[in-house]
């Protein structure tokens, strides 16, 4: 029997897309370089603002700081963080599922408090998710398995009865360390199909109200 569900974030439990390209698209601007369409630049979301930069800027990256850069992009980020960010669909229906039939719930995610808080404060149908574990949160992240062995710790229920969803290959490694059962989120920022199922997650879902007949 399920005792928990942990989601991953962006790419997750929400498409994050928009702002995080808006804040990649406005540095890119501010260098005098084109910007990115949509398709572009969301594969590269789940693995963080470097895969971004690397995405935006191409062989041109090696001609700037890269810390710099990162926190052009964190800044615009922070100052933007949800003008245009909202849960999938399906979100809502998957949670108040899980809610009524006893279920736990917690937020893994590799993204810094400073971020994840502020986020999670504009976004009614998370806010009152308790359990919400950062990538900064312990001294390591995922794909080290000890984020997600602490957020079931505190949710007070055991690995081995938990599922972990996420949609980027450092999910589903993280969960098999873990000793949970992993869910890849193809609804979220996969690079492909192919390369999604490669990971060997023990389901492969397209749409996050899938999840309630596993449960």
């Amino acid at each position: 029997m399920t005792k928990a569900v942990l989601f991953d974030l962006d790419g997750t439990l929400l498409d994050t897309s928009d702002d995080l390209g808006a804040a990649l698209n406005h540095v890119l601007k501010e260098h005098g370089l084109p910007t990115l369409s949509k398709n572009e630049y969301s594969p590269a979301i789940s693995d963080g603002v470097k895969a971004l930069l690397e995405v935006g800027f191409k062989e041109k990256l090696k001609n700037y700081d890269l810390a710099t850069l990162r926190q052009q992009v964190l800044d615009y980020y922070e100052s933007n963080i949800a003008i245009h960010s909202h849960c999938f669909t399906g979100i809502d229906k998957l949670l108040q599922h899980l809610h009524q039939n006893g279920v736990a719930v917690g937020i893994v995610t590799n993204k810094p408090e400073f971020l994840t808080f502020p986020l999670l404060k504009h976004i009614d149908t998370l806010k009152n998710i308790k359990v919400v574990v950062c990538g900064d949160t312990l001294e390591v992240a995922k794909p080290n398995p000890d984020p997600l062995l602490l957020a079931a710790e505190k949710l007070g229920v055991p690995a081995s009865k938990t599922f972990y969803v996420g949609d980027a290959e450092r999910d589903i490694a993280a969960a098999k360390a873990a000793n949970m059962r992993s869910i890849a989120a193809l609804w979220g920022f996969i690079p492909s199909l192919e390369e999604a199922q490669s990971w060997q997650a023990d389901l492969n879902l397209n749409h996050p109200t899938d999840i309630i007949s596993h449960i």
